[in-house]
This record gives structure tokens, sequence and C-alpha cells, in this order.
């Protein structure tokens, strides 16, 4: 697989999670029905973003240096984190009497989202500073998701406006990430 394929596939990934973010927020938003098709669309677009976050990084893995590769393992680490969060909460959570959720899940979901936090302010510093990614869907980026990773301690507003900054800035980034490679030496992966 050579790097242009990989930052293309990583693309169409980042527009698909994107795009299904979109979509859960309009369910979270009451714009659309909440169903098990509208609720099973967030465990996908979480795991999608797993894919593109790691293109992200290796495109601009050695301008990052060891601030990107903090923010990125930590970033992904989180990222992953809520992709099981998602999956519990929609495949399995939303089925059992609310008192589960005051079980001793509630700090893993914090560490979670502590991680997560961290990780895209390590990430965005670092990209800020290597300067490979454009800026201005970075700064939506990480403008959006700091304030999503801040769910149970925002008004639902602005967990859910953080959510529509964060997609712009991963639909954005997306567009422009095999752009971006192709200013990059091409290496093949074996």
């Amino acid at each position: 697989m050579t790097d242009t394929l990989l930052y293309r596939l990583a693309a169409i990934a980042g527009l698909a999670g994107g795009t299904l973010t979109l979509l859960a927020v309009a369910r979270r938003a009451g714009l659309l029905p909440a169903n098990a098709l509208t609720h099973a669309l967030a465990p996908p677009a979480a795991a999608l973003l797993l894919f593109t976050l790691t293109a992200l990084y290796l495109v601009q893995r050695h301008a990052a240096g060891r601030l990107g590769l903090a923010g990125f393992s930590l970033h992904h680490l989180g990222l992953s984190g809520l992709f099981a969060i998602e999956f519990l909460t929609h495949a399995v959570l939303r089925f059992h009497d609310p008192a589960v959720l005051t079980a001793p899940g509630r700090p893993y979901f914090l560490a979670v989202a502590l991680t997560f936090l961290t990780g895209v302010l390590l990430f965005g510093a670092a990209s800020w500073r290597a300067a490979v990614l454009p800026r201005a869907p970075l700064a939506l980026y990480v403008t959006g998701l700091s304030a999503a990773a801040l769910r149970g301690s925002v008004p639902e507003w602005v967990y859910l406006g953080g959510l529509l900054l964060g997609s712009a800035g991963v639909l954005w980034l997306s567009v422009t990430l095999p752009r971006t490679a192709a200013r990059r030496p091409a290496v093949a992966l074996r």
C-alpha cells in the first residue's frame, strides 16, 4: 500500500465519520428521530475517526516531534475509549435501568474524557507547531473536540456545538489530507 492510498482511505473514513457524527448530533438535538438506526451511528463514527486520526499523525509525525507522539497516543487512547463508551451507551446501556449509570462506571467515563481532552490539546498544540496541517480546520477540530470532551460538565448545547465544530474540522482536514500528504515524500508501507 502506498502512502497516497493510505491517506485517501483515511480521508474517506474521516468524511464518513464526520458525517455520521453530524447525524448523531442531529438525533441528540431532536432533528432526527431516536431509533435503533440513529442510535447505531455514533459507534462507527468513532471507529472511523481512529483511522483518520492515525493518518493525521502520520502525515506530520516528523515535524510534530515527541509532543505530537504523546498527543497522538493520548488522543488515540481517549478516542478508543469513547468508541467503547459510545458502543455501551447506544447498544447496551440504553436498555438498562438509569441506576446502572450511577454505578462504578462513572469514574471510567471521566478518565476516558480526561484522556481524550488531554490528547486533543497536546495533539492540537503539536500540530499547530508543526504547521503541516491547515490551521483553520485544526482550530475547529481542537476547539470543538475540547468542548465535546467536557460532555458531562457543560450544558448540552456546548457539547453539541463542540461536536459540530469538531466535525467541521474533521471534514475539512479530511478533504485536505490527500493534498497535504502529496506535499510529503511518498514511501511504500509494508
